[in-house]
């Protein structure tokens, strides 16, 4: 690290000139828009100026450049601050400011994709800190690379766990390329935050879980260039003593301001005397050049090598297919990552670290975090990222993985250990909820393969498409039915088992389509024929194909899925014929909160077993019979 030069008057004076004009700027944007967050810009505009004129390496005409440093803003709600730096920089106008947060602008109240220089969507509290770790961790172990990763948090989010969890992972994997500044504004939104000023308590904190933490005056330019340029061999945390609505005479350090924007009289009479402070100075400032040390990447096309290697009737669990299939493209692809939460023996990901040792990133316990890192390492498209864990613990990461949807990620997620099939562990570890959670995600596809070859193929798709991609993956060996040949895609059903004399469309996924497909066996020997379906993706379905087939089953639909009842399969294709006529479709799913228990006893209590399949058959032919 180069030695600290204090900076000269000259260059002082302009960065503080550049921190009146982002409190001037934030105003203006904010009163234009009737809304935003300005005291929170202004505790701000000291910290922004130093970083993205004195201590940042940029090009700030092309901010997606693989050499930039990075910049998170965890507390999204200074949006504006964060805009008036690239107004500064040239790459925005100060009219694009006063259109902030108006329909046809692309500065939102809070950052999101829709501008070149967000990398990822922020304002959820808590989550900055992580993703920066995913970037901090590519650049150090995956790019190999110079730049470093900055993040700018409020203290009222560090109330969050996840900053914590971030804090932990940070430390333990040394990233020293990590630099956190902490706005310690004294002010919460309704009341003072619970540390108020006690900056020491906030130094300890931090010193607790292994960063080197440098308590700044954070109105001082001059403490700031000194802190923000200090050698560092583990992550840094500049601890920033700041007066919320600093420059604002009526809202220094007031409670009642929080998300408040000045009333325009007021504003202009603010706006004045923050003019009348910007001194004079020749000295224009420009970011540093970043060095060009990030290596080229791509990630098109990571496709396998060959087909599926497994033989019909052989069995395997779908999460061991996982395991195999990741490591399987991961020989034919360097950016290809994976990461787990300490589950990778149940998930079966350890057979990809066992083979790439380098791009394994174990999380630890903590899929909070687990996501936001897979965020930030999937961030300017450096690498593909496979994150696992057991289906049920994604509900811990569920807002995480909306910001994930938010911000645009391609992620792809395992879940293992889904549904009743897990047995004796009990409702605490089966995942029953999360179809519905991944449904909910504007931008999810949703794989749900049912043997081994599905599910190599599902991890060769998901790798290839855009947005959050969950492949949901069971703990049994179940048979393989496909051939290795077999072609998938996404959106796109197969049917497994059909003939002229069908008389139902019953359609499963994973446990439940092998039951089905046992059900078909025991009603054949009553002369009752069925068609199975395995939808392969749940979203998007492919409702053409259920549909198709159901007509030439005179309209009868069942489903059955190894879920609860709400937003899973049944429900999907609910959605898919509630608009048509002509259809009959009845359900098994779980009911309410299972309990322990062997799984072939669970699937027949809970009615998703074949047995209840050729009892629900039954009755649906009954019905029509008795109907007519």
């Amino acid at each position: 690290m180069e030695d600290y030069h204090k900076p000269d008057q000259a260059t002082v004076q302009a960065l503080r000139n550049i921190a009146h004009r982002l409190r001037i700027n934030s105003i203006r944007a904010t009163t234009a828009a009737g809304s935003g967050h300005p005291t929170s810009c202004c505790s701000v505009a000291e910290i922004m100026s130093v970083l993205f004129f004195h201590t940042m390496k940029y090009r700030p005409d092309d901010p997606k450049n693989p050499n930039n440093d990075r910049f998170v803003l965890s507390k999204g709600h200074a949006a504006p601050a964060l805009y008036s730096m690239w107004t500064e920089s040239g790459f925005l106008k100060e009219s694009d400011l006063v259109n902030m947060c108006q329909v046809d602008s692309a500065l939102e109240g809070h950052p999101t994709p829709k501008q070149q220089f967000v990398d990822v969507a922020t304002g959820s509290l808590g989550q900055g800190l992580g993703v920066a770790c995913g970037m901090a961790y590519t650049g150090k172990y995956f790019d190999k690379a110079s730049y470093r990763v900055f993040c700018l948090l409020g203290d009222g989010e560090m109330s969050e766990g996840a900053v914590w969890e971030a804090m932990a992972f940070a430390s333990y994997y040394q990233l020293d390329n990590l630099v956190a500044i902490l706005d310690i504004n004294r002010l919460g939104q309704s009341e003072p935050a619970p540390l108020q000023h006690h900056v020491e308590k906030y130094q300890r904190r931090c010193e607790a879980f292994g960063w080197h933490a440098i308590i700044v005056d954070g109105h001082s330019i001059e403490e700031l260039c000194k802190a923000l340029t200090q050698p560092r061999h583990q992550p840094t945390a500049i601890i920033a003593k700041t007066i919320k609505g600093k420059g604002i005479p009526v809202a220094e350090d007031k409670m009642g301001w929080h998300a408040k924007v000045l009333p325009k009289d007021m504003a202009e009479s603010v706006i004045r005397d923050l003019q009348s402070r910007i001194l004079n100075s020749n000295k224009r400032l420009y970011p540093a050049t970043p060095s060009e040390d990030a290596p080229p990447v791509s990630l098109r096309n990571a496709r396998m090598p060959s087909a599926p290697s497994y033989k019909l009737g052989e069995k395997v669990a779908t999460r061991k297919a996982y395991g195999m299939a990741l490591a399987k493209l991961g020989r034919y692809n360097e950016r290809v990552v994976a990461m787990d939460v300490d589950t990778k023996n149940f998930t079966y990901s350890e057979i990809f670290k066992n083979e790439h040792p380098n791009r394994f990133v174990e999380c630890y316990s903590a899929e909070q975090n687990m996501v936001s890192v897979a965020t930030g390492c999937a961030a300017r498209e450096r690498n593909i990222v496979f994150a696992s864990g057991l289906a049920t613990f994604f509900t811990r990461a569920y807002d995480q993985l909306r910001m994930a949807a938010i911000s645009e990620s391609n992620i792809n997620l395992c879940g293992s250990h889904c549904g009743l099939s897990i047995g004796e562990d009990g409702p605490a570890h089966m995942g029953l909820e999360d179809l519905a959670i991944f449904r909910a995600l504007p931008t999810s596809t949703i794989f749900y393969p049912s043997d081994g070859v599905s599910t190599e193929k599902a991890v060769e798709l998901a790798a290839n498409t855009k947005g959050v991609c969950y492949i949901r993956t069971s703990r049994p060996e179940s048979n393989i039915i496909y051939n290795s040949n077999e072609d998938f895609h996404v959106g796109q059903a197969k049917v497994v088992c059909q003939s002229k004399d069908d008389q139902v469309t019953v359609v499963g996924a994973g446990v439940t389509l092998h039951e089905a497909l046992a059900a078909a066996e025991q009603l054949k020997k009553e002369r009752i024929y069925i068609r199975v379906i395995d939808p392969f993706t749940i979203k998007p379905l492919d409702a053409k194909t259920i549909m198709d087939h159901a007509r030439s089953t005179r309209g009868r639909i069942l489903t059955v899925e190894d879920h609860y009842y709400e937003g899973g399969l049944g429900e999907a294709v609910c959605s898919a014929v509630v608009n048509e006529s002509g259809f009959l479709l009845q359900r098994l799913a779980v009911p309410h909160v299972p309990r322990s228990g062997k799984m072939s006893e669970l699937l027949k209590i809970y009615g998703i077993d074949r047995e209840s399949i050729v009892q629900a058959v039954r009755k649906m032919i009954s019905s029509s019979a008795n109907a007519k």
